[in-house]
């Protein structure tokens, strides 16, 4: 990790831009798989299996039994695991799902009010491969179920033998998934938005993902389909001062260099000491990481800055807006109130990321590269739409119509108007 002094405040855009390919290589990428994929259906999520994942693909759509016979493969122990993070993020998440709201009569005759409704057919990513995210079945299941979704694909990569995980089938059936599919990447986001024989279209996609996944997801839009939100590389920021414990500071950021060498970590801290002695427990634990390889190239991207105080550092990671922010300091709960752009917030020596990405029942799907400036982790609300409707009387509709006859005529839409004038004119007609 690169490590700055006091880093000027005009120098911070520099640090803030999180490193990225070529863009202009991935709309490409993603359009020809689209084309593709919109062609020639399930024949190309064979082709693009074996490019890109190295697996030759038989049926497309994992059965029932197969999802149950995989699950039950699953050791009791990490079943006991599952059940335990389902359960609490289940807790977290069914308040989430608010009450009807009430009417409000915003005057004599006019009352409006909103309902929710859920988005019918949604698709979930989760990534897999060399290591299948079990954990995002369950927060983006579990949501999905709460909304009462009617219809929820499960799209997720399968390992070079062609399966999927056990873990990941247990987890599907437990928040009540059996449409799974042996895809991943570009070619799985393209099959949810256009449909294929053997996928089913989707009207919003949800889940992380990498760069060419996150690319993917922005260019499902251009064919109406909307998605949750800028998940992209995983990246985690630590603040820390002298009452922070090195190895504990040390094993969040490498949880988070882990995931892939286009993850990004960053440390903020307040003294020289503490952020020599991190670093060297970053080295002493990296040599026993069994993805060490990985998280290596992670932290060439990576860096630490130390500030003369803590209320700079934050003014700094508000303006990097990470994914993660852990505050490994002295008075974390009122430090956390000035933290004003972030996906998730982690509090005290004992709050580790890893508590949140698996089991303590917050989201994982959280926006990344900057994004937590303007959008929020993934939530019920995620899975919903809030419809308005309105009911006006006679009385209310005169009373409110010179108002809204003027506006109609301000902007030139006579048939507005008309909408007005012509209720009313029926009653002089009588």
């Amino acid at each position: 990790m690169k490590t700055y002094r006091n880093l000027a405040r005009d120098k911070w855009p520099q640090l803030t831009k999180r490193p990225t390919s070529n863009t202009e290589n991935l709309v490409q990428l993603a359009k020809q798989v689209f084309t593709d994929v919109d062609r020639e259906g399930d024949r190309a999520l064979r082709k693009y299996t074996k490019q890109f994942d190295n697996v030759e693909l038989g049926s497309i759509r994992i059965s029932q039994k197969e999802i149950e016979d995989q699950a039950q493969k699953l050791d009791s122990k990490t079943k006991t695991a599952i059940d335990i993070a389902y359960r609490n993020i289940y807790e977290f998440h069914a308040k989430q799902l608010t009450s009807l709201e009430s009417p409000v009569a915003v005057q004599s005759g006019v009352v409006c009010w909103r309902e929710i409704r859920p988005i019918d057919r949604v698709g979930l990513y989760v990534p897999g491969g060399s290591a299948p995210l079990v954990s995002t079945v369950l927060m983006l299941g579990v949501p999905a179920k709460i909304a009462g979704s009617r219809q929820v694909i499960l799209a997720t990569p399968p390992d070079k033998n062609g399966t999927i995980s056990p873990a990941i089938c247990y987890a599907a059936l437990k928040v009540g998934i059996t449409n799974i599919v042996r895809i991943g990447g570009m070619q799985a986001i393209a099959a949810m938005t256009l449909g294929t024989e053997s996928v089913l279209a989707v009207d919003k996609l949800f889940g992380p993902g990498n760069q060419y996944v996150m690319a993917a997801k922005q260019y499902a839009e251009r064919y109406g389909v909307a998605s949750d939100m800028p998940a992209g590389p995983s990246e985690v920021l630590v603040v820390a001062d002298q009452s922070a414990y090195p190895e504990f500071v040390a094993a969040d950021l490498l949880s988070q260099a882990e995931h892939g060498p286009d993850s990004q970590v960053v440390l903020l801290t307040t003294n020289q000491t503490t952020a020599t002695d991190i670093q060297k427990e970053i080295e002493c634990q990296l040599a026993t990481l069994p993805r060490k390889d990985i998280a290596i190239k992670a932290l060439v991207n990576s860096f630490c800055i130390i500030f003369d105080d803590i209320s700079t550092a934050i003014d700094f990671a508000n303006s990097y807006a990470p994914e993660h922010i852990i505050l490994s300091i002295r008075r974390a709960r009122s430090t956390s109130k000035r933290i004003n752009n972030a996906g998730s917030v982690f509090l005290g020596n004992y709050s580790p990321e890893s508590a949140g990405d698996y089991a303590s029942g917050t989201n994982h799907t959280l926006p990344t590269n900057g994004w937590a400036r303007s959008f929020s982790g993934l939530s019920v609300e995620s899975f919903v739409r809030r419809m308005t409707f309105q009911k006006l009387t006679k009385p209310g509709l005169k009373k409110l119509g010179t108002a809204i006859k003027t506006l109609a005529e301000t902007e030139g839409l006579d048939a507005h108007k008309r909408a007005i004038t012509i209720r009313f004119q029926k009653d002089k007609e009588k």
